[in-house]
């Protein structure tokens, strides 16, 4: 069966501000040091399975030029647009409607844009079992991670151990994000991984579901369908897209379902949610510093400092986030990242839009 990719690259990043802006967010960044943005590195280390002809982006109208300035060998027509934002369910609709328009039916990898994987190889191999697991029948996989910590930032998959398919086990429950206590029983369990967001199955099957559980957006996503192609395309695309409700395909979807499989991975994923991600994608000095740019430190300990062409000169300080650009400089406490959204925030309640 042909082998699709949807990458989803409609994320503003606000808690990677000041360097993620609306004309340019995080995925269209490169965070790790090489040069490559995240988008870029999404699509090069699934080459190995899938051609560039059959990657599809699902990205903001806003960002499309973005998408073929870094990815030119992606089929212009490949390059989806949302006209708003309406979560993820709607947003991998539209790819499976076009998928099915162009294929019949073929296996859809699901991936977000904006994910680090370490291990590509063994990334590949994952994917590979997910192809197998969903080429039978019905079957809908998301891959999960092996948990390393009592992490609070994630939400988690319940498996049972003793109902498997392939490597795959048999989903028992989503879970939404815990607080710690029950994070560390998760940990403890062995029975729980982290939610990736990344999926595996059929276009013909994830539409299916979404008939069954989402029929006010699965009849809008055949509208968009049946327009595909023609002069209407965009006018009809607009005016049904922006009538769809907001849904996740999580809660919309794949907590109703009981035909829901999980791999899980052990490839070093880093899902660079915040600028804490970096210094787990960078080397560390002596000091457990990550640096980049014109930086001069003296008894700097445990930080995050990026510049572009002013010096930034750091004297004395420690557990501390410091990022310059052009027109913006973050001084962050590291155990506070999660609150640089709320910069964003009193940015837009403040009207001062040439920040954001």
């Amino acid at each position: 069966m042909k082998i699709t990719a949807l990458i989803l690259a409609g994320g503003k990043g606000e808690r990677f501000w000041p360097r993620s802006r609306k004309n340019c967010p995080k995925q269209f960044l490169s965070l790790t040091g090489d040069g490559r943005t995240m988008i870029q590195q999404t699509v090069e280390r699934i080459r190995p399975l899938v051609d560039p002809e059959d990657i599809f982006i699902a990205t903001n109208k806003s960002y499309r030029d973005l998408v073929r300035e870094q990815l030119p060998e992606i089929p212009e027509e490949n390059v989806l647009y949302e006209p708003v934002g309406r979560n993820t369910a709607p947003g991998i609709g539209l790819g499976a409607v076009h998928i099915r328009r162009k294929y019949g039916d073929a296996i859809m990898l699901v991936l977000p844009s904006d994910h680090q994987i370490k291990y590509k190889g063994m990334f590949l191999n994952v994917l590979k079992d997910g192809i197998r697991v969903a080429e039978e029948g019905t079957n809908l996989v998301t891959l999960g991670i092996t948990p390393v910590a009592p992490e609070t930032g994630y939400g988690y998959i319940k498996f049972n151990p003793e109902s498997t398919k392939e490597d795959a086990f048999k989903v028992d429950r989503f879970v939404e994000k815990p607080d710690v206590n029950k994070a560390k029983e998760y940990l403890e369990s062995e029975e729980y991984l982290w939610n990736s967001g990344m999926f595996v199955w059929k276009a013909s099957t994830i539409l299916a579901s979404m008939e069954r559980h989402l029929p006010e957006i699965y009849s809008g996503l055949t509208r968009i369908e049946s327009a595909i192609g023609t002069e209407d395309e965009d006018s009809i695309l607009r005016g049904v897209f922006e009538s769809l409700p907001s849904e996740s395909i999580d809660y919309g979807v794949l907590e109703k379902e009981k035909n829901i499989y999980v791999l899980p991975g052990t490839f070093g994923w880093d899902d660079v949610g915040s600028w804490l991600s970096v210094e787990r994608m960078r080397p560390l000095n002596e000091s457990g510093n990550t640096v980049a740019g014109n930086v001069l430190t003296v008894n700097v300990k445990d930080c995050i400092i990026e510049g572009e062409k002013k010096l930034i000169a750091a004297v004395g300080i420690r557990d501390l986030v410091v990022v310059d650009t052009e027109d913006a400089i973050l001084i962050c406490a590291k155990d506070s990242t999660t609150d640089i959204r709320k910069i964003v925030e009193n940015l837009k309640i403040c009207n001062r839009d040439e920040y954001l």
